[in-house]
């Protein structure tokens, strides 16, 4: 009894990884044969589990959305909850949970009976969230779910994708708006980063892997069809996206050595801005990029960290450059600074008058 239980897990498993599934692939996958397959299937439907067959060399399974809810060990307004705070921390790009939060809810809304799928429709609808930082990224978890389902499946994606907003305005006023480009691609994973999403794919049309932020993609349906996955560009592809958006995406780059622990740098220095690894117990490297040499310059102060250039060595000579601009700010302050009737410098800073010959 205990090895058929555990392969019923294993079925239902499955299932809920693939769209679709011929009963001899999960034959092989189970190490059983058709026929068990075939009881295994019918047992999950006892249970619940809407598992629909197809007929024929070319059908399968597929593990559908039922009339009922499964045994989960969740009652309807547990899988309300459940279903809501996974679309919240998806949509808020939590750090750690994000990813794991969108594959959950794309498992729990698939088997959703249309009841609670409308119930969790409307408490996402009617509710407004108060963020820290920009609105403008906000992601629709019901693009993330449809972008995981894609990934999954391994099914082209159609989608419209916003460039960057610039000077321009729309009808409105006064609300940037960047241009839009349609795009065809094929989705291999999500990426969660702070709070902001990315997709990995592979671009049909420009040949190449490119990463896109999901808060400017809108799903342009019918998607497909099936495609063969490739070799992805990075084993760690939250090392790739982090290059691409912190680095590859601007004209100029830069390495640095931090002077500080990489522990304490991590706390100041985010993905987006940059990627680091230790050089020892009490520095670290970080590669950045930036639009100019000129803005790299002002990017590494404000991190607050003594540091060292690495390269390039115009790097350098653009530090060079500020620090003489700046002390040639500071004597012209010093020189016309105004001072009282009597002479006392009230240059901000300075003591004057009686206080000063105190």
């Amino acid at each position: 009894m205990l090895e058929t239980s555990a392969r019923l897990l294993r079925l239902l498993s499955l299932l809920q990884a693939h769209r679709d599934w011929s009963g001899a692939d999960l034959a092989e996958r189970l190490g059983v044969t058709p026929r068990t397959v075939r009881r295994d299937v019918d047992r999950l439907r006892e249970l619940g589990y809407p598992v629909n067959a197809s007929p024929g060399t070319g059908g399968g399974y597929q593990l559908g959305a039922g009339a009922e809810l499964p045994p989960l060990l969740l009652d309807d307004d547990e899988a309300v909850a459940v279903a809501v705070g996974l679309r919240t921390a998806a949509g808020q790009g939590i750090e750690g949970i994000g990813e794991t939060s969108v594959r959950a809810l794309a498992k729990l809304e698939q088997v959703l009976p249309s009841r609670l799928r409308r119930r969790v429709g409307a408490l996402n609808a009617f509710t407004v969230p108060m963020l820290r930082g920009p609105q403008s990224s906000a992601v629709d978890p019901a693009v993330l779910t449809e972008l995981a389902d894609l990934c999954r499946d391994a099914e082209r994606l159609r989608f419209a994708y916003r460039s960057l907003p610039h000077s321009r305005t729309g009808s409105s006023g006064g609300t940037p708006i960047g241009d839009s480009t349609r795009r065809t691609v094929e989705p291999h994973r999500l990426v969660c980063t702070e709070r902001r999403w990315y997709l990995v794919a592979w671009d049909l049309d420009r040949e190449d892997w490119r990463t896109f932020r999901v808060d400017r993609i809108t799903p342009k349906p019918p998607h497909g069809p099936r495609f063969t996955p490739r070799t992805p560009p990075a084993e760690d592809l939250a090392a790739f996206v982090s290059r691409g958006v912190s680095t590859r995406a601007y004209a100029a780059h830069a390495v640095v050595r931090l002077l500080v622990p990489l522990a304490e740098a991590v706390e100041r220095v985010s993905p987006s801005a940059g990627q680091l690894e230790a050089d020892g117990p009490d520095a670290c490297i970080l590669r950045t990029g930036a639009a100019s040499l000129d803005v790299m310059v002002i990017h590494v102060m404000l991190m607050g960290f003594e540091f060292e250039v690495l390269e390039p060595a115009e790097l350098t000579e653009a530090i060079r450059t500020a620090r003489d601009r700046l002390a040639r700010s500071l004597a012209r302050a010093e020189k016309s600074a105004p001072r009282t009737r009597d002479g006392a410098d009230r240059t901000p800073g300075t003591r004057s008058g009686s206080a000063a010959a105190s």
